[in-house]
């Protein structure tokens, strides 16, 4: 009888094409999803070499980072990132590759298409050249960011050498509290971590709360895995992802076996858990929505306030933002909307604030449309835009002014992400919302009560 495997095990077993002690094994990628931004030099590489693409039918194009929200139309534009999609275009139409071109129906940010489409499926391998990648393994798949020269390799060999990383064991411990998301489990446990407590390492994250969460959820959950520093975030096959293919297949092996092995384990009590926010320039700098900025405990978390102009002991609801951002690859799906739609209804944004809804594909923009969440948005204030990365990365035209704050619900708050000079707050979509509505960080726990109470 063979020895008790985990997750990383099968998965990893299973597409091993070649192994040699003391080197890389060469792994065999099932799905290979490219966008504009790392996708140009590694075409390059490949018309440098001679080589076509060894498996254009198991690669996706996607046009998200570069392009605009406020319409779908590329004009308007700089140069550069009219050039990159451009680029895009043409290496798609040369080497036979889908593209979802900005504007198409199955248009939109890579993470929420793939799934969108069933294209990811448990006991797969999917790279991407994008670090949230990781966002797939919420359906039980082995999924990473690579670099450009990999996007390359993969291009060419629809395979790539890599070191089997370590698996660690993430254990959620506990029930959390009212109005606490995926979100917010994603960043306490960051915070747990820190950004460099997963450092190469694979997570696969256990626990009731985890079993509770949806695949949204779970896609949302495993999105930051990266922040926590690791290579990947796995989640196991269970009924719940049964039933998001609904297809009758037999997903069940692809789980951790009983008494299997894993090289590191940590516990994440998220027993009573309020929502959380970040205060400083990374994800693990967090605290409870209702508590205070801490004393910093270092040089790094010093420099955080200055950039941030906090102000250590003071209550982070009192910190007055001009934006609000509910969008990216982290909290763009149907149900983020719809969670937020709820706290926004029969309510305003605060004058002076900017709030922008940017939905993650076509498909979700639509399936909102049909549901009205757009016109309950555009009624409380805010802005219903176009699909794509938009605010999260600052590299489309949506960007926050130097030195003013914005409640977003994207993955990084590192210095300029959002802008130079911007200061970036994370939060869930319910957390987002209800501070659009007070015009500064606020606890969602009160609208979402009222909320629940009204239905």
């Amino acid at each position: 009888m063979s020895a008790p495997r985990n997750l990383l095990d099968k998965i990893w077993d299973a597409h091993v094409v070649q192994s040699e002690p003391g080197c890389p094994a060469v792994l065999y990628v099932d799905l290979h999803l490219i966008h504009e931004v790392t996708s140009p030099q590694a075409f390059a590489e490949l018309d440098r070499r001679g080589l076509s693409v060894r498996r254009p039918d198991l690669t996706l194009a996607t046009m998200d980072h570069s392009t605009p929200t406020v319409s779908r139309s590329l004009r308007g534009l700089a140069p550069e990132a009219r050039r990159q999609l451009r680029r895009l275009e043409a290496n798609c139409a040369r080497h036979g590759i889908e593209l979802m071109r900005h504007g198409d129906p199955g248009n939109g940010i890579v993470h929420v298409i793939a799934p969108q489409r069933r294209l990811v499926r448990p006991g797969m391998t999917v790279v991407c050249g994008d670090s949230h990648t990781s966002t797939h393994g919420a359906f039980a798949a082995l999924a990473f960011g690579i670099g450009s020269s990999e996007v390359a390799h993969v291009l060419g060999t629809q395979c790539l050498l890599q070191r089997k990383p370590a698996a660690i064991e993430v254990r959620f411990e506990g029930t959390p509290g009212l109005a606490v998301t995926a979100k917010d489990l994603a960043l306490a446990m960051i915070g747990r971590l820190t950004p460099r407590g997963g450092t190469g390492a694979v997570l696969e994250y256990r626990g009731e709360c985890v079993r509770a969460l949806s695949m949204e959820g779970r896609m949302t959950l495993c999105n930051m895995s990266i922040e926590a520093g690791a290579r990947a975030g796995l989640i196991a096959a269970d009924d719940c992802t049964a039933a998001w293919f609904d297809d009758g297949a037999d997903y069940s092996h692809w789980r951790s076996d009983p008494g299997a092995r894993f090289d590191g384990s940590v516990g994440v009590n998220v027993a009573g858990l309020a929502p959380q926010v970040t205060w400083g320039t990374h994800p693990g700098m967090v605290a409870p929505v209702d508590g205070r900025v801490p004393e910093p405990a270092d040089a790094a978390e010093t420099r955080a306030l200055a950039y941030m102009g906090l102000q250590a002991g003071m209550s982070l609801q009192d910190i007055a933002v001009g934006h609000v951002f509910i969008g990216s690859c982290t909290n763009a799906r149907i149900e983020d909307l719809r969670a937020a739609a709820r706290v926004l209804k029969g309510r305003r944004v605060a004058p002076g604030v900017r709030m922008l809804v940017v939905p993650g594909s076509q498909l979700v923009k639509r399936q909102a449309e049909a549901e009205g969440l757009d016109r309950l948005f555009r009624q409380a204030g805010a802005q219903w835009r176009e699909p794509g990365c938009s605010m999260c990365i600052a590299m489309n035209g949506d960007v926050v002014p130097p030195g003013e704050y914005c409640v977003s619900t994207s993955n990084r708050n590192f210095e300029g992400r959002q802008g130079p000079g911007a200061r970036t707050l994370l939060a869930s979509p319910v957390t987002a919302a209800a501070s659009a509505v007070a015009g500064r960080v606020a606890d969602p726990r009160e609208l979402v009560a009222e909320v629940t109470h009204a239905v």
